[in-house]
């Protein structure tokens, strides 16, 4: 009678069941070791899918083995601890083959490598290169290309999150509830796949839980104990976008390109961010530099000439040693989490590295001040110079840190001066948050406009407002900085205000000691609404149509903006006669100046 000893891999690929049930292998003994027994039975102890896997295809073997005139036996003694320990090393699979010599058996194996080292041993080998579905998987039927993930869960309807970023919808794929089985049967699929052609790589497998990046899409398998039922959740990137793609001002872009070197992205879950960051990787790859990536799972979509890191011997304190050899200029450190990543961001940035963080956070603050209590807080202006907070797939807001040793806003003592990190609006460089150390405590303080301006300040601010209103009695001046203001008037008051060359401008920029950025102010006239003008008491009253109740409206005199409001019920605009916007309506009207009234769309 043939004998035939059997490996792991050909048990958890399922080829032996088939050879049986296919008629190819009958009227012989299969021996299995019982190392082998012992490493299937060790990792389902664990909750580990291929355990199980392992197992369930022994218990088909047994109950095919009487149909097919085949004996069944387990042979060998149980590893030891040394051998468990050495299992990596090949110790396992020595005594294995050990026995496949002792019996004179065929050894049966579906690892190429324990295949040749049987070979080379002079032990009579078959190997079965295990034929495995790599393309159209069950789970991809799930998938178009509207699909951002999909959520299956043992007992319910798949379910899938269609649309975009910020804008998405969750959708019943089907009538019928998953079961178990199935989900189990997506899970060796999925991992069969990654195995044999090299294009999934397993991430994290512990007890209940595993994930795999599989191609482009992350796949997370939860079950007991780690979570009550069994769920796969596996998530696929929409788009690939360029940086040029974003709204990014040229300011912006003219500050990721040359100076900053300590970019934080951050949003909400879904936002984006990973999308952007991957932006920028491809963005400072294609300028010539050498970029590399810390992920666990690795999944952002980059371009070839980018390396992917994850994290080394369970760690990327360990991985960062090894970041430092192959001297990167820029590294996307994506899913900065625990106490241990900032501090590896902190110290790879201090250490000359160019580092983009991603970080979850509902607010660009919120990124900063996560930050605060990990490292120093007076290193973390020399940590992060930019923070972009991404919203819906786009840019939202991008703040800019500055270090300062400063008396804090709203303190008037000299001696209360301290270093203080500035929080500014990037775009135009206005002051929003304060974070210092008062006592022992860390503070973040917003700043509102009010608090920016002091005594003299405001005496300043009413004397620019005074000079700038001559030109345009309607200009709109906004105090960015000290040295700095931004004015906004009529299209028509502007070439006056210029003067032929800037003469006029660059006179008043000289006395006023600022520099003047001018703007046109934007109102839109709209279409002129037909309305009808009554007095009502102390109140002007304008009636518009009555389904333009709960708009805003704008009130025109002589083309110049008076008010903006709101048109209440039954479609009435009411200004008080006493107010400055109802004296000015009171005299247009005695005047037969011309009224309009423009409804915002």
């Amino acid at each position: 009678m043939e004998k035939i000893v059997v490996d792991t891999s050909i048990i958890i690929d399922g080829e032996i069941t088939k050879m049986v049930e296919s008629g190819s292998l009958s009227g012989c003994e299969i021996i299995i070791p019982v190392a082998v027994l012992d490493e299937l039975q060790s990792q389902a102890s664990q909750n580990k899918d291929y355990g199980f896997v392992g197992l369930e295809e022994i218990r088909k073997i047994r109950d095919l083995a009487q149909k097919n005139n085949i004996t069944l036996r387990f042979e060998g003694e149980r590893p030891t601890m040394d051998d468990i320990k050495l299992a990596r090393h090949g110790r396992i699979d020595a005594i294995i083959k050990d026995i496949a010599k002792k019996n004179s058996a065929t050894f049966y194996t579906a690892d190429y490598v324990q295949a040749l080292v049987a070979q080379a041993e002079g032990i009579k080998t078959s190997y079965s290169k295990p034929q495995v579905k790599v393309k159209d998987l069950e789970f991809e039927k799930y998938f178009d290309d509207q699909t951002m993930s999909i959520h299956l869960k043992e007992g319910t309807k798949p379910m899938a999150k269609r649309g975009k970023p910020g804008a998405f919808s969750l959708v019943e794929l089907g009538d019928k509830a998953l079961d178990k089985e199935y989900l189990e049967g997506i899970t060796t699929e999925l991992l069969e796949s990654a195995r044999v052609n090299q294009s999934g790589v397993i991430e994290i497998s512990k007890s209940g839980a595993l994930v795999v990046q599989f191609r482009d899409f992350r796949v997370v398998v939860t079950h007991r104990p780690f979570s009550g039922s069994y769920e796969i959740t596996i998530t696929h990137p929409l788009v690939k976008l360029s940086l040029e793609q974003y709204s990014i001002s040229e300011k912006l872009m003219k500050r990721l390109s040359d100076s900053s070197e300590g970019i934080l992205v951050a949003g909400a879950p879904g936002s984006g961010k990973s999308t952007f960051a991957s932006s920028l990787a491809d963005f400072y790859s294609g300028k010539g530099k050498i970029v590399k990536t810390f992920e666990s799972p690795r999944d952002l979509q980059v371009n070839e000439k980018v390396t992917q890191y994850t994290l080394l011997d369970g760690s990327f304190e360990n991985a960062a040693d090894i970041l430092l050899l192959v001297r990167p200029d820029y590294t996307i450190f994506d899913e900065v989490r625990r106490f241990h990543d900032f501090r590896v961001f902190s110290d790879l940035r201090l250490a000359g590295v160019g580092m983009v963080g991603v970080v979850h956070a509902n607010a660009p603050l919120d990124a900063i001040q996560r930050f605060i209590g990990k490292v120093e807080l007076g290193m973390i202006p020399h940590i992060l110079d930019t923070v972009v907070f991404i919203k819906a797939g786009q840019i939202s807001k991008v703040y800019e840190l500055e270090f300062k040793v400063k008396v804090p806003t709203g303190m008037t003592e000299q001696d209360l001066a301290r270093p203080v990190i500035e929080v500014r609006n990037f775009e135009n460089h206005s002051l929003e948050y304060e974070i210092y150390t008062y006592g022992e405590e860390n503070i973040v303080i917003p700043i509102s406009k009010e608090a920016r301006s002091g005594g003299i300040e405001r005496l300043a601010e009413s004397k620019i407002k005074d000079t700038l209103r001559r030109y345009d009695p309607d200009a709109e001046i906004e105090i960015l900085s000290n040295n700095r203001v931004r004015v906004r008037v009529d299209k028509d008051s502007i070439p006056s205000l210029i003067g032929r060359g800037g003469s006029t401008i660059n006179e008043l920029e000289k006395s006023l000691g600022v520099h003047i950025d001018v703007e046109p102010r934007e109102r839109s006239n709209g279409s002129g609404e037909w309305f009808e003008m009554s007095e009502s008491g102390n109140n002007m009253v304008l009636e518009v149509s009555p389904e333009n109740s709960g708009r805003n409206a704008d009130v025109y005199i002589r083309g110049k903006h008076l008010i903006s409001t709101r048109v209440g019920k039954r479609g009435r605009i009411i200004i008080a006669k006493r107010s400055n916007h109802g004296k000015k309506l009171v005299n247009a009207v005695m005047s037969k100046d011309d009224i309009r009234v423009a409804i915002q769309d």
